[in-house]
């Protein structure tokens, strides 16, 4: 898909994002019980919750596209291959941050196109926040934007000034460990000055794609729905997220749904590989 998103989509795919942050809402003040997947990751009935109300409203939306969701078992990849483009959906990134009640949790909604993030919905509900990213768009009013509480603002990122030798890191706030401390030692010592922040979930794209801050380095596995929505929003607004060798993430390429280890940076013009130290090996 070459073309921006029908608009109609853009509003349906917002207002079931909003639905399931309200659905999650709900369950939040509660005194909920956590479940512990076969991962170990928790699981609440906040999750359930928002997997029912998106996978009901994007069928509605679209019933011939199908629906991957972290929240239903996918379909073997021998099947997915043949899909030109599907939904992928994580209902609730940062079940941890869910549970730390902190807010920092998210509603994520994808649409994937050749292997490609094309269209994003990222929802934020104790902050009242919903991101959109449409990277085929070509008005910058409808490209990317943040709207909060009913305003809405164009996002651009901002592009990064190599004068001021300083660089903003976000990182996560429950992975990363001794890898990503040295590696952060090591960017440091290419700059002036290294400022770093931590968030929760897919928002530390969505805070590349506002401007927050430069770049984000994540060592350590993430699935494919953890972070499509919101890639699609920091391409959309000027950034990118590449693999280690500089590719661009892409996604329903292997068997697995596991993603490699990458560079989200919010300002894609800038020669980052050239400037920041490779990852340390595993």
């Amino acid at each position: 898909m070459d073309q921006a998103i029908p608009q109609d989509w853009v509003e349906s795919v917002t207002q079931i994002v909003e639905e399931a942050g309200a659905a999650i809402l709900k369950v939040y003040e509660t005194d909920f019980e956590i479940e512990t997947k076969s991962d170990e990751s928790p699981l609440t009935q906040a999750d359930l919750a928002s997997h029912h109300v998106i996978v009901a409203g994007l069928q509605s939306l679209t019933p011939n596209i199908p629906i991957i969701s972290e929240e239903s078992a996918p379909p073997p990849f021998a099947e997915r291959s043949q899909w030109p483009r599907y939904w992928l959906v994580d209902p609730l990134d940062g079940t941890k941050e869910f549970v730390n009640r902190n807010g920092e949790f998210t509603v994520n909604v994808a649409l994937i196109d050749a292997h490609e993030a094309v269209f994003g919905v990222v929802g934020v509900p104790v902050q009242q926040k919903i991101y959109v990213g449409d990277v085929n768009q070509s008005d910058p009013r409808l490209r990317a934007y943040v709207d909060v509480n009913g305003d809405r603002q164009a996002l651009s990122g901002t592009g990064y000034d190599d004068a001021e030798s300083v660089v903003r890191v976000v990182a996560s706030r429950n992975h990363g460990g001794e890898r990503l401390e040295g590696y952060l030692t090591e960017l440091a010592s290419q700059f002036t000055e290294c400022q770093r922040r931590s968030v929760g979930s897919s928002l530390k794209l969505c805070v590349l794609a506002e401007g927050g801050a430069d770049v984000y380095p994540r060592l350590g596995p993430t699935s494919e729905w953890d972070i499509g929505a919101a890639q699609a929003v920091l391409t959309a607004a000027g950034g990118g997220v590449y693999t280690p060798d500089g590719e661009v993430l892409a996604y329903n390429t292997k068997e697995s749904l596991l993603n490699p280890e990458f560079l989200a940076v919010g300002d894609a013009s800038y020669p980052w590989r050239e400037r920041l130290p490779a990852f340390p090996a595993l």
